[in-house]
């Protein structure tokens, strides 16, 4: 039988490659913050805590190429120095 966790691993990491694959760039954070803000109203019945975790995730699949890409520009800046 399957552990719980390892389950909630796999639907979330098929949640987000989903979100990677079939939402532009830009609505993904937009997406993200909806998912944040219904977390937030995680007391009402159809919405739930689980959502702010997963809304953090998806804001994240926009910003770790920005942040790559921020430091790669840091670096070559700084190797002209």
């Amino acid at each position: 039988m399957e552990r719980p966790p390892d389950k909630l691993r796999r639907m979330i990491n098929k949640g987000l490659h989903w979100t990677k694959h079939h939402i532009p760039p830009g609505l993904r954070s937009v997406v993200g913050i909806l998912l944040i803000i219904g977390g937030i109203l995680g007391f009402l019945p159809i919405l739930g805590f689980w959502m702010i975790p997963l809304g953090v995730a998806v804001i994240l699949l926009d910003l770790k190429p920005l942040i790559r890409r921020l430091r790669q520009s840091q670096d070559q800046r700084s190797d002209k120095k």
